[in-house]
């Protein structure tokens, strides 16, 4: 993942107040991804 995305996935992550930033600056890529996905991406079973 490239440095601009981990920034604005990062800064995502901390608008939503699910992590603080040490935790967050202590996450894989992965792990950032995986987080990310989780709440910010919808599925059509989201709203069934």
């Amino acid at each position: 993942m490239s440095q601009l995305v981990r920034e604005t996935k990062m800064k995502a992550l901390l608008a939503k107040q699910k992590f603080n930033e040490k935790e967050i600056a202590e996450m894989s890529d992965s792990q950032i991804e995986y987080y990310h996905w989780l709440y910010f991406v919808d599925s059509v079973y989201d709203y069934m």
